[in-house]
């Protein structure tokens, strides 16, 4: 394998995730970072302690959001750091996907790559019709307003520091994904799509697909952040 160009970051935002991150951070295929960030959102179970014991910097956001996490964790990156590689601590990703995102990024000339789960193969109940549906939408959506072409909104996924710079991301919660990806195609950005395998959840429950009313509370979210991305459309 040939040496890496850029200096990455691994932020992995987590809640209440003790039985899964210690493995997840197990499974990040050795080398392939330059620093491991867990963004604990406060979390009452072991999350941060066992992050720590797994050789993961913990930074600890009280405020509840995936977007306040993800926040937190960028607040913590080393002045070297020239790109940022995103991940969900649910063991819903492969190791051989992150690493096939991270050379995706290397071998080309790239601000955004996302991991599709709906262009890889998804296992039977890892992604929901609700899933399925707004990934839909709001890519659609996104195609009709900025003529930018995503199948997914997924979490795993690698952008430039100063593609995060000219982003200025601010979303708290349920909107970060669909924020960077807009952003992106507002501001000209070079993004692409690779497939990604997608697992399902093997401890504890998903805090957006798990029940009714956290599906319904992202739907909503996702939806008003493109339209008010839309909005500030010059």
């Amino acid at each position: 394998m040939a040496p890496h160009t850029h200096h990455i970051a691994l932020i992995i935002p987590a809640l209440n995730e003790a039985e899964s991150i210690g493995q997840q951070l197990a499974e990040v295929p050795p080398g392939l970072v330059a620093q491991t960030i867990v963004a604990d959102n406060g979390s009452p179970d072991l999350t941060a302690e066992i992050a720590e014991s797994a050789g993961a910097e913990v930074v600890r956001e009280p405020h509840r959001g995936y977007g306040s996490a993800c926040l937190a964790g960028l607040a913590q990156l080393r002045p070297d750091i020239t790109a940022v590689l995103f991940l969900d601590a649910d063991l819903s990703h492969a190791p051989q996907d992150i690493e096939k995102i991270v050379h995706a990024y290397e071998a080309g000339d790239w601000d955004l790559i996302v991991g599709s789960r709906v262009l890889g193969p998804a296992e039977p109940g890892s992604l929901t019709s609700v899933q399925r549906f707004g990934n839909w939408l709001t890519t659609r959506l996104i195609r009709w307003l900025w003529g930018a072409s995503f199948t997914d909104l997924g979490p795993l996924r690698i952008v430039s520091r100063e593609a995060l710079r000219r982003m200025e991301m601010c979303d708290p919660d349920f909107g970060w994904t669909v924020e960077m990806q807009v952003k992106a195609a507002r501001l000209g950005l070079r993004f692409t799509e690779i497939p990604v395998a997608y697992r399902r959840r093997k401890f504890g429950r998903s805090k957006v697909s798990g029940t009714i009313n956290g599906s319904v509370r992202a739907g909503i979210k996702i939806l008003w952040t493109v339209y008010r991305a839309w909005r500030e459309t010059p």
